[in-house]
């Protein structure tokens, strides 16, 4: 049983109130738009951490993460990048990826918007965990952890934990 904290649009803050949730986890994963090394530095102090790049992030993030990550989580097959649109709404990239080979999970950032549907046509969980830095058009910051637990997404929980 694997406890995940995703989070995503952190746009170069570090939130201490993030700590208490994310030191429950065994990792941590970041949708992209991290904004600093340092962003990255912190969160590692906590739980290991599998990020993505996102729009904003310079040369020093993508030197580290790439824009897509794809591995197993346990028995999940998950897909993740920060520019990736929703069921129905794909980007090109992502509906290309997700046609040729569906993953079991799909996790994007972006928007800012909080966002967990079922995608029935591609049999797939679609995450988006809002955003969790100060700059943006959400009001309150989020995060979402869940529990992979061999094939099975379960305990599934959105965090809000400050307004902007």
């Amino acid at each position: 049983m694997t406890r995940i904290g995703l989070l995503s649009d952190t746009h170069n803050f570090f939130d201490l109130a993030t700590v208490k949730y994310l030191e429950q986890c065994d990792q941590i994963w970041h949708a992209g738009d991290i904004g600093t090394v340092s962003v990255c530095e912190q969160l590692e102090k906590i739980k290991p951490l599998t990020a993505v790049y996102g729009n904003i992030d310079g040369q020093d993030i993508r030197k580290l993460y790439p824009k897509v990550q794809r591995f197993m989580c346990e028995d999940i097959d998950v897909l993740m990048t920060h520019i990736g649109g929703y069921p129905g709404k794909y980007s090109l990239d992502v509906r290309r990826l997700i046609a040729e080979n569906s993953p079991k999970l799909f996790i994007c950032g972006h928007s800012h918007i909080l966002k967990v549907m079922f995608d029935k046509k591609y049999n797939l969980l679609h995450i988006n965990p809002g955003a969790a830095g100060n700059y943006g058009s959400h009001k309150v910051k989020t995060l979402v952890r869940f529990t992979i637990d061999k094939h099975n997404i379960k305990n599934l929980e959105v965090v809000e934990f400050g307004k902007i």
